[in-house]
């Protein structure tokens, strides 16, 4: 019966071992304070996601009721794929991957991020009713040159181009900046090729707002 016993205690063991490998492998530390504030971050940045999209479809509503119409686009689905995908993949690397808050980026990053969403802030002030998710096209409502649209034809891209930096970047969750933001950078390729090539169409846009950068004032 020792013997059994014995032979018995040998086949568990390495079992028990490879679980505790894995188990140790797939454990997580515990979570700093910066780290429950930076969850924190991006729940709130994906609950006000989720509002701004509430108010672009009210405002799409009333475009379409005026005259305006949505335009075709198959890439939009990658769009909110990358806007989610930056959301989960920065709490997924801070968490799993354990990033540091380092906090000179940190705080570089978090200023950035600021910067970029009165940025956006603007823009959606500025446009009022004709601000949308989605291209429509809206200009027989009227061409908006105030505001950012001064400077440049796309505030609202740099903004969120900025956001796709700095958002993972606060907490470190490097790759997360970096895959999201190429990601990101295809898809806006194809949907301004498609929303230029009806606003440029109208030739009250294209007289107002061809000569201006894109994204940056007298960069690009």
């Amino acid at each position: 019966m020792a013997r059994e016993a014995a032979a018995s205690g040998r086949r568990i063991c390495p079992r028990s071992r490879l679980r505790s490998w894995v188990q140790r492998r797939i454990s997580v530390a515990p979570m700093g304070l910066s780290v429950y504030l930076y969850l924190a971050l991006l729940a709130a940045v994906g609950l006000l996601r989720l509002v701004e999209l509430r108010i672009s479809r009210q405002h799409q509503q009333r475009m379409l009721a005026g005259g305006a119409v949505r335009v075709p686009e198959p890439h939009f689905k990658w769009m909110v794929a990358v806007h989610t995908g930056v959301l989960v993949g920065a709490a997924a690397e801070v968490v799993l991957l354990k990033r540091p808050f380092l906090p000179l980026l940190g705080g570089l990053m978090l200023a950035l991020f600021l910067a970029s969403n009165l940025v956006r802030l603007w823009v959606v002030r500025t446009l009022g009713d004709l601000w949308s998710v989605q291209v429509m096209d809206s200009t027989q409502l009227g061409v908006v040159t105030t505001g950012p649209f001064r400077f440049v034809r796309h505030p609202n891209y740099t903004g969120v181009i900025l956001e796709m930096i700095s958002l993972p970047l606060i907490h470190t969750a490097w790759i997360t900046a970096v895959v999201t933001s190429l990601v990101y950078a295809a898809a806006l390729s194809m949907r301004i090729r498609a929303e230029e090539g009806v606003l440029m169409a109208n030739p009250e846009y294209r007289a107002a707002m061809g000569h201006k950068p894109r994204f940056l004032p007298g960069l690009f």
